[in-house]
Parts: structure tokens; C-alpha cells; sequence
């Protein structure tokens, strides 16, 4: 009797190991897309391909307005056609500002520089990550490599004292898809065509602290 038990013992032993061998391993996560063109929504692919016509469009509105000085001031920061090589954002603390062009409706203005804000850079998963520290209005979003000169960001708007982001793509209200340049040895910019509130075109100046 007792052979019995000890063998009905190790094969219910046996049966045990053999049906944790059969149990299914969890699949790793898949690695996040690298290439903006898998991510991007249809109407921010269509913005990103008009940034041009936004930017001279924003330009001629902001210098009808009498704003020809300011715009001059910024230099190469307002200009369309040119960017320096190697831009890439190095992680870090930035100051940053945004410059609107080309009122979207009567009333509003057609020039307006706002102060600079904080921003930092940071490198998550293998992607740079900008987020826009304080203000009302805080851009938050991924900068992906591109061709030639420039980079792409794809990201979404924070708003008021919201704590977390919508994720891209959820919110077309708050989508935003922008072309990443340097235009000086320390000082980059953000073009983002055709916004959904108040102008033609946002340019997000980025400079290094310290």
C-alpha cells in the first residue's frame, strides 16, 4: 500500500512539472515605432507637408501689421529657409518661448513674442522627450529623427494645471506636429504650421541654460 501511495505521490509530481513546462511565457512589450511616419495622424502629416505655405503665410500677416523691426531682430530664428546641421536637442534645461504669426480671425494679433518659459529635454527608451515645464500652455511630446537637417516632433498640448498628457493621437484638438532646427550653435526652434488656436504659425524657440 505504501508502494502505491508513493508512486501515485511522484506522479502527481510528474503531471505537475508537465504542466508548468506547457504554461505560456507573457510576451515582451513591443518596442515603440522610432520612424514619425508610423505614428503620425493624416491631418498632422498634412500640416507638417504645408509647413512652408504657413510660414510665409504668418510672416506676410505679422509684417502688413507693422511688425517688420521684430521680426528682423529675431534673425535666422524667423527665417523659413534656414537651419544649421546636427539637430539634435541635447538633453538638458532649456529656456523657451513661443512666437505667433498670422492671426487665425479678426481681433487677434498678427505678431506676438511670448517671455520665456522652462523646458527640458530628456532621453527616454531611446527617443528625445520635450516637455514645457510652466505656463498655461505646455507642449509635451517625443523628437524623432528625420532627413537633411531637421528633426519631427509629435506631441500633445497640456493645459491649465493638468498633470498628465493625452496620449498623441487621441485629441486632435490638442494634437501637436512640429519641424525641430538649429539655427545657431545654441539656439533651436520648433515650427509648428497651422495650430489649432490663434495663428498661422508657432515658432518654439529653445536656448540652453547655464
Amino acid at each position: 500500500m505504501q508502494l502505491v501511495r508513493w508512486s501515485l505521490a511522484g506522479a502527481a509530481l510528474l503531471l505537475l512539472a508537465a504542466c508548468g513546462s506547457n504554461q505560456i511565457e507573457p510576451k515582451p512589450p513591443k518596442p515603440r515605432p522610432n520612424d514619425w511616419r508610423q505614428i503620425i495622424t493624416t491631418a498632422d502629416r498634412d500640416r507638417i507637408a504645408r509647413w512652408r505655405a504657413a510660414w510665409l503665410g504668418g510672416l506676410d500677416k505679422a509684417t502688413a501689421a507693422g511688425n517688420g523691426p521684430q521680426i528682423a531682430a529675431q534673425g535666422a530664428l524667423l527665417k523659413p529657409d534656414f537651419a544649421l546641421d546636427d539637430p539634435l536637442l541635447p538633453p538638458g534645461d532649456y529656456g523657451c518661448r513661443v512666437i505667433k504669426m498670422g492671426a487665425q480671425a479678426k481681433g487677434q494679433m498678427d505678431y506676438i513674442a511670448y517671455p520665456f518659459f522652462s523646458c527640458r529635454v530628456t532621453a527616454q527608451d531611446g527617443r528625445l522627450r520635450l516637455v514645457k515645464l510652466d505656463g498655461s500652455q505646455r507642449p509635451v511630446g517625443d523628437i524623432f529623427p528625420d532627413e537633411g537637417r531637421r528633426m519631427i516632433f509629435l506631441g500633445t498640448m497640456m493645459l491649465g494645471d493638468e498633470t498628465r498628457p493625452l496620449p498623441y493621437g487621441r485629441d486632435a484638438e490638442r494634437d501637436m506636429a512640429g519641424i525641430v532646427e538649429r539655427v545657431s550653435p545654441r539656439r533651436w526652434r520648433i515650427a509648428f504650421p497651422y495650430p489649432r488656436w490663434e495663428s498661422t504659425i508657432d515658432i518654439f524657440e529653445l536656448v540652453p541654460k547655464g
